[in-house]
């Protein structure tokens, strides 16, 4: 101010002005004007950051353990068909795992305060082929790659690819053991199986899904390119129909007609249980199929496919190249696809009548180093699993190949992805540069985060583990 007092009449009139006006508003009129400071925890809002010791890792016991703690059947989790090999149940007491190798499903009791899993002693702690390695018993549960439980927490779903089959278990909600129903219910099977029911479209199906109100459970049939659809009763039972609203397939008799079903590898079900999206690995695609909520039947509406490449009746998308995961945010206004040969997420919005478009610009993809018109994604090789946070704020992948978790933040209203910085971007081996370290990760496959949004959990195939992190809130 003294400067102004020495030379009065140099400074204009209207800037005085201006400076006395600024200079009379209240104080709390100038907070609200000033914009607001980032939160300090907003960089770290998301990121994953392994347990410590044996409770950040737990490998099968004929493997070395390399300061993980040790389980049963655990042999070859979340092969590299099958993108939905974990999942953790409502209730947050259990954790399941489907092990190729082991020809069973490993369980797991949660902690709930620290995320830390413990497997049950005996046959609580595991279901498997002919019983082996002290497991319950379980008939058409051979090579299982994908896992699914009820809305209500009482039964499990899983496909198995040796098998052909989808196979029912009981949940004890209380100690979270399995176990098979009954023989010709707890198992449906394209192959004549001793103990098993009859199924359609069911040719090394690779993952399956449950409808938000429990009425369906829907299969992905790799080799069928074809979704097997089953009415659910309220013991669990699958029951199949035997007409065209039993399955829908590119080429199978009897089923509903639908393109772009080329090996489906992804599954998901809308929060309104309105659509089924499917992603075909070998159609490089998203279907749309609108479902029928009395029975659950799927037909696929006039343009309900997205594909890389020209096809008829499609709309083309870009960055699809083996399409095999897919997930939708909380809201269901957003999906996202992983895409193994593409090395790539891609997003969609979803409209209220569940029809998707890519988005525009860079949002519409992110890939491993660079291509034209899409974000970078680093440690993003061949990624093959997917999970959203129930929050909506994160999308974390599952990289096979590089043997990564990407994590990546997603903003709640435009549902817009981006890595984050630095090494809090992904989980790796030591050989994957500029990540956190990860522990027992070779071959990450699947990926679920809890209930409460506190923890994560991730298989990896080629380690034989299931894997524990904390989740940054």
């Amino acid at each position: 101010m003294s400067h102004w007092r020495a030379r009065p009449l140099a400074f204009p009139t209207t800037a005085l002005l201006a400076v006395l006006v600024v200079l009379a508003l209240p104080a709390c009129a100038l907070a609200r004007s000033a914009p607001k400071p980032a939160r300090p925890s907003a960089a770290l809002h998301g990121r994953l950051v392994q347990l410590p010791g044996r409770r950040g890792c737990l490998v099968d016991r004929s493997a070395r353990p390399g300061g993980c703690g040790t389980a049963r059947a655990l042999s070859g989790p979340g092969p590299f068909m099958g993108s939905r090999a974990i999942a953790v149940s409502e209730d947050g007491r259990n954790v399941y795992v489907a092990s190729s190798r082991s020809d069973a499903i490993a369980v797991f009791v949660r902690n709930r305060r620290t995320g830390a899993l413990f497997q049950p002693a005996g046959r609580d702690g595991c279901v498997a082929a002919k019983g082996s390695g002290g497991c319950a018993r379980a008939v058409g549960l051979v090579g299982p790659n994908s896992v699914a439980l009820s809305p209500e927490g009482r039964f499990l779903y899983a496909t198995s690819r040796g098998a052909n089959s989808v196979t029912a278990f009981h949940r004890n909600t209380k100690t979270g053991a399995l176990t098979q129903l009954a023989p010709g219910s707890g198992c449906l099977a394209g192959l004549p199986i001793p103990g098993c029911a009859a199924g359609r479209a069911l040719v090394a199906p690779d993952v399956v899904a449950v409808s938000p109100d429990g009425a369906n459970v829907y299969v992905g049939s790799f080799f069928g390119n074809a979704v097997a659809i089953f009415q659910r009763a309220k013991n669990g039972v699958l029951y199949q129909a035997s007409d065209a609203s039993g399955c829908i397939a590119e080429a199978i008799a009897d089923c509903a007609t639908g393109i772009a079903l080329g090996a489906p590898e992804g599954l998901a079900v809308s929060p309104d249980g309105s659509s089924v999206y499917v992603a075909g690995a070998l159609s490089n695609s998203v279907a749309e199929l609108v479902r029928e909520p009395s029975t659950g039947a799927l037909s696929q509406p006039a343009g309900g496919c997205i594909v890389d490449a020209e096809l008829g009746g499609c709309t083309t998308g870009v960055q699809l190249g083996g399409a095999n995961a897919i997930a939708i945010a909380p809201a269901g206004r957003d999906l996202y696809v992983t895409s193994l040969l593409s090395n790539s997420v891609t997003s969609f919005s979803r409209s209220a009548a569940g029809v998707l478009s890519q988005k525009p610009g860079t949002h519409a993809c992110m890939v491993y180093l660079r291509a034209v018109g899409c974000s970078f994604g680093r440690a993003m090789i061949a990624p093959e699993g997917l999970a959203v946070s129930p929050d909506g704020s994160s999308v974390y992948l599952a990289s096979f190949k590089s043997g990564a978790i990407d994590v990546l933040d997603r903003e709640r209203e435009s549902g817009d992805l981006a890595q984050k910085a630095g090494r809090a971007g992904c989980l790796a081996a030591r050989t994957q540069p500029g990540c956190a370290p990860g522990r027992a990760l070779r071959g990450v496959s699947s990926i679920a985060v809890s209930p409460d949004g506190r923890f994560a959990y991730a298989t990896a195939f080629a380690s034989n583990a299931v894997d524990v992190f904390r989740r940054k809130r």
